[in-house]
């Protein structure tokens, strides 16, 4: 069952990838390999080595490791299908996203900015943005958590 407990971004990209990692029977998907770059132990809770927060069966979780290692960790040992990290925003993870990008791994990425004329009055992520690193970008609500506000989709 798709099951989605929306409250803020870092529930969103948990049960994105609890989703992805389990499958969804509806859809008749699969799930897939997912790895999770948890900088700051937000998305996992991880406690002695076991995450607290269901990310699902097929998740590698990489905590308290810089996100531009961590990605770059992943794609070469353990060959996941999609990469998820939160807030994302220097130079190391505009590499290591298209590192992970020309490996053929898809990603799942969170940041903040309330429009694209934000995100790009940033330099990093007007580079990320020309480097078409996004297929698609999507702005929640400042109004009401969990409602997603805008999609912005890139050729």
């Amino acid at each position: 069952m798709l099951e989605y407990r929306v409250l803020g971004k870092t529930t969103i990209i948990r049960d994105i990838a609890r989703n992805i990692s389990n499958g969804v029977k509806e859809y008749n998907f699969k799930g897939i390999t997912v790895g999770v770059i948890d900088e700051r132990g937000e998305i996992s809770a991880m406690y002695k080595g076991i995450p607290q927060n269901n990310l699902g069966i097929r998740t590698d979780i990489l905590n308290n490791i810089r996100k531009d290692i961590g990605i770059e960790m992943l794609v070469r040992s353990m060959a996941p299908k999609v990469i998820i990290a939160d807030e994302i925003g220097n130079e190391g993870d505009t590499y290591a996203i298209k590192y992970a990008l020309c490996s053929g791994v898809k990603g799942i990425f969170t940041a903040h900015g309330n429009n694209l004329e934000t995100l790009k009055s940033n330099p990093i992520f007007d580079k990320m943005i020309n480097l078409k690193l996004f297929e698609r970008v999507i702005f929640l609500s400042d109004k009401e958590k969990g409602k997603i506000d805008k999609i912005v989709k890139f050729a």
